[in-house]
């Protein structure tokens, strides 16, 4: 069977302030603003006509297309060309070090240069706000065009003639042409020059955020990109880290399963802060910190599954039945229900999420207090807890169980405070944290199917998840006992598809039976394999994953076994943790004292 694709044909850039996706065909077809819970003001991913358009194209056909990002940036370069000539543009989002901070402002820029012929454009900035119900306002000026929309201000800046935006004429680039999108704020500096300093200035940024890390050489430039990506999801104002930018994105073709990723997601946050600590990046890690830090004072009761990026619990979700939906798959979902849902493996996940803040000695002198306030906290929760019915990690929205891979990262943060009891040390809190460890293992022991020699989801279930290949890659059980390599063999046999894929589950939920392949699943397996000492299936799994990664190898939420094509929300922070902590994975396993080697793609 020859192989099909359809690819999310788009690449984003960003500041850790917003994030844009831009098109093959130079639409920004996503982008909200002032923030990544607010409405788009482009939105064509979720509506051709209600979506607004911010397009730089030819006047007649595209020709042909392509995208690459500036080597180590998030500096997107999208190259078109058409019957008359062709043209690049450079699309980005300022962010540099100045006056000791740094400057992310709410600025897009777009550099059009011609690059053959004689290439003309017509350039349409036509934004829209409260998800595509209201239009803005267009005004001219005298080197700009103002759109207003109620008390919501915005203005494009350029060096090209303004009658173009008001008439339907194409323009001749034969020199660079700047356009400057601003929220809110006027921008009143000189535009060539403004704009070639502040690329400059990115493109240095990002080259130093990269050599700062440490990346090993297996697939080096990969887990470059997904890092990159990475970064960009997270709001730097608060610290919280977003699943993705995207809402209601269908994790298959009419299956319903549209949901709100905006948001920040305790377990999401700490794979991603796993994956940026496994390259030395510690800065994002001291943020999300404060920013759960935040939460748990304002709000002490139970953890959330997720919250909004100021640190909110209120997430009401939502129905717009106003717009169409990607290739017409609705609802559209505004928000997240999942807010309200107990699901208790949160607890030991900011456990471990924060253990090297008050271990690591390069902060613990910084965080002496905080540990034992914060880890007492957490225990307790946990104690409260531990033999409750949850959502699970999947977020059943109607069916509770005790759930195997709760209790595991129960038993994991116990696990994570002994660590921290024996540094400071604190004798309640090593007995507190022995006590729900030996609880938390009873109850995983529970899910043991003796008979398959398998763990099963929940207690009293005969069904398998491969949230349960986290037993051995969270070293609960022993890589290389039996125990874990027939655990392993079991769940192949049910969840892996023809492709190295891997389903979450395949047992009927809220909305029936799961038709695409969950992607970070599939990176948890390879992640298994080498932990088992089956490296050479890890590296190739690894290398066939890599080809369900867009042009730009970016990575969505969900992959269909059948024919390769990406669904969900896109990007997927999710899916590009799994890239880097399998590569992390596998990199240490193939040579650990020559962890930089000249092993490559």
């Amino acid at each position: 069977m020859t192989k099909q694709k359809h690819l999310y044909n788009s690449g984003i850039i960003g500041n850790c302030a917003y994030i844009a996706h831009v098109g093959k065909d130079s639409n920004i077809n996503w982008l909200c603003w002032p923030s990544f819970e607010d409405s788009f003001v482009f939105g064509t991913l979720l509506d051709e006509h209600k979506g607004g358009r911010f397009s730089i194209t030819p006047p007649g056909d595209i020709l042909h297309s392509s995208q690459h990002y500036i080597e180590n940036t998030n500096i997107l370069c999208t190259t078109i060309e058409s019957a008359e000539g062709s043209y690049r543009i450079t699309d980005f989002a300022p962010r540099f070090e100045q006056y000791e901070r740094y400057y992310k402002p709410l600025v897009l820029i777009r550099k059009i240069e011609p690059i053959s012929g004689h290439p003309k454009v017509r350039v349409i900035c036509d934004p829209k706000y409260q998800y595509g119900e209201a239009s803005f306002q267009k005004s001219r000026g005298s080197n700009h065009i103002q759109f207003e929309s109620g008390d919501v201000k915005m203005r494009l800046a350029t060096n090209m003639p303004i009658s173009h935006f008001f008439n339907d004429v194409s323009y001749l680039i034969n020199k660079p042409v700047y356009l400057i999108l601003t929220f809110s704020n006027s921008f009143e500096a000189p535009i060539a020059r403004t704009a070639e300093d502040f690329l400059t200035r990115t493109r240095q940024y990002w080259h130093r955020w990269v050599k700062n890390a440490s990346i090993p050489a297996f697939y080096q430039k990969e887990v470059i990109r997904s890092a990159l990506a990475l970064k960009l999801h997270q709001y730097e104002d608060t610290g919280a880290i977003i699943a993705a930018s995207t809402t209601s994105l269908p994790e298959h073709p009419g299956a319903g399963r549209n949901w709100d990723y905006r948001f920040c997601w305790v377990r999401d946050s700490y794979y991603v802060l796993t994956a940026l600590s496994h390259i030395g990046h510690f800065e994002e890690m001291e943020r999300y910190a404060s920013y759960i830090a935040n939460i748990t004072q304002s709000d002490p009761g139970r953890l959330q599954p997720l919250y909004g990026i100021l640190g909110q619990s209120d997430l009401e979700e939502k129905i717009l039945d106003s717009l169409n939906g990607y290739q017409g798959n609705q609802p559209i979902r505004i928000g997240n229900q999942a807010s309200e849902h107990i699901q208790n493996d949160v607890y030991g996940q900011a456990m471990i999420a924060l253990l090297p803040l008050f271990t690591d000695h390069r902060f613990r002198h910084q965080n002496t207090g905080f540990a034992a306030e914060w880890t007492r906290f957490i225990l307790r929760k946990m104690e409260l807890t531990i033999d409750e019915k949850d959502a699970g990690i999947w977020e059943f929205r109607n069916m509770e169980k005790r759930h195997c891979y709760s209790n595991l990262f129960q038993w994991a943060g116990a696990t994570a405070a002994l660590k921290i009891a024996r540094q400071y040390d604190l004798e309640d809190i090593n007995r507190q944290a022995n006590v729900i460890r030996d609880k938390a293992a009873q109850h995983i022991e529970s899910c043991y199917d003796s008979e398959r020699m398998v763990y099963t989801n929940a207690h009293e279930s005969t069904d398998l998840d491969a949230s349960t290949l986290q037993l051995i890659m969270m070293g609960y059980l022993d890589p290389n006992s039996k125990k874990a390599k027939e655990h392993l063999k079991q769940l192949e046999k049910v969840l892996k598809g023809d492709q190295g894929l891997f389903y979450r589950y395949l047992h009927k939920d809220d909305f029936g039976r799961p038709r695409s392949t969950f992607l970070v699943c599939a990176f948890w397996y390879v992640e298994a394999l080498a932990c088992v000492g089956r490296l050479d299936e890890a590296q190739k799994v690894f290398k066939q994953l890599l080809s369900f990664a867009n042009h730009l190898m970016l990575f969505s939420e969900d992959v269909d076994d059948y024919d390769g094509s990406q669904w969900g929300n896109f990007p997927q922070a999710y899916s590009h943790v799994g890239l880097v902590n399998a590569a992390y994975r596998i990199a240490i396993k193939l040579d650990s004292p020559t962890f930089f080697d000249n092993t490559n793609s």
